[in-house]
């Protein structure tokens, strides 16, 4: 590998219907904060995260790195939410059981 790879920064591919999903994320973040009384500034404090990344994840930023948004959610006390993603699998239930059917 050579210096100009190793200094490439690699970014995901979002695309647009999924970033409103993530602009989502961002705009429920900046209302917890609110309503805990959080400010940027306490936030930057509590996390580490510089500012200019603080407020790419209150706009839903899909550059920022998914342990910076877990550093928020921890700050907010919702960590435990990100948890819950994927946990009640509705359409995946119903793939398996059309499989567990065809084995009859």
């Amino acid at each position: 590998m050579n210096a100009t790879e190793s200094t490439t920064k690699r970014t995901a591919v979002v695309f647009p219907k999924h970033r409103k999903v993530l602009s989502i994320l961002g705009e429920n973040l900046t209302l917890a904060m609110k309503r805990r009384g959080i400010t940027q500034e306490m936030l930057h404090s509590r996390t580490g995260l510089s500012k200019p990344t603080l407020r790419k994840i209150l706009k839903g930023d899909p550059s920022v790195s998914l342990g910076h948004y877990v550093n928020v959610l921890a700050c907010l006390g919702l960590l435990e939410d990100l948890a819950k993603v994927a946990f009640d699998d509705e359409l995946g239930r119903k793939l398996q059981d059309i499989q567990l059917l065809k084995k009859k």
